[in-house]
């Protein structure tokens, strides 16, 4: 159960545009509670024209300790941070931004972590395999990471913004891991396929990928809770995918997301 707040209660909050989709507040404040900290996390839906205002007045609120970033923000939000983890400064974004000693912005990108979390939760571990990976966005960059450190055979991201698209593609080939090359929306051929876009949080959404071509045999994981059974999972389990969704993803990563907003300055 979560503790009433107080006037002593400590302020995270989540941001984003939307914001009615988010499962995070109510489990990262019972999970506050039952670390013994007096805290809670509040939605805001902050436009993004309205960000630079909602920065600079989060910075100068005194008892507001942490931000999680959702869509559309990610990238802006990493402009804000004074310092950030290795994994925030090679994808430029983050998720997560925690007060710093000073009053200023740490952050991390932890959605990658999360994502194949969920996917080894579910008995798929991505090593070896030929991944389709669909949206080079916030969560997206973050996904295609953690799968080249997981030890992808091959890596093909599709998305429609392809400057950023390529950026990407260019700064993980510079790793050296695996082979990163230009996706398209076929999965044939592919063991792991993941979607990273909104494409089925409104009704009449395309698909992210044409279902068709999925192999009964790939793992199919998607970043949407709400739906929390995405289209594109809803087609996937028919054809009988093992599948991970939005949720499960959450619940891999909530801890990690406690951890950070919790823990000591530069961890």
């Amino acid at each position: 159960m979560i503790p009433a707040p107080t006037g002593a209660t400590r302020l995270h909050v989540i941001v984003g545009d939307p914001i009615a989709q988010v499962r995070s507040p109510a489990g990262v404040s019972a999970a506050f509670a039952a670390r013994g900290h007096d805290g809670i996390l509040v939605p805001v839906q902050v436009a993004p024209a309205d960000l630079p205002d909602f920065l600079s007045v989060a910075t100068r609120l005194k008892n507001l300790d942490g931000i999680v970033v959702t869509i559309p923000h990610k990238f802006a939000c990493y402009q804000a941070c004074t310092s950030a983890t290795e994994r925030a400064h090679f994808l430029r974004t983050v998720n997560l931004m925690r007060r710093r000693a000073d009053g200023s912005w740490h952050g991390d990108m932890v959605d990658g972590l999360g994502f194949v979390g969920a996917a080894r939760a579910k008995g798929i571990d991505p090593q070896g395999m030929r991944a389709l990976l669909v949206g080079a966005g916030g969560a997206g960059s973050a996904i295609a990471l953690a799968l080249v450190e997981a030890g992808v055979r091959e890596l093909a991201i599709h998305d429609s913004a392809t400057e950023r698209r390529d950026a990407l593609i260019g700064r993980l080939n510079a790793l050296g891991k695996a082979p990163i090359r230009t996706g398209t929306m076929d999965p044939a051929g592919f063991d792991f396929v993941a979607n990273a876009t909104p494409a089925g949080m409104k009704d009449g959404d395309p698909l992210p990928v044409d279902v068709a071509r999925l192999a009964p045999a790939s793992y199919c994981g998607c970043v949407i809770t709400k739906p929390e059974i995405s289209p594109f999972i809803a087609a996937a389990r028919r054809i009988g995918c093992v599948t991970g969704t939005g949720t499960d993803m959450y619940q891999q990563h909530q801890s990690i997301m406690v951890d950070f907003l919790l823990g000591a300055e530069g961890a």
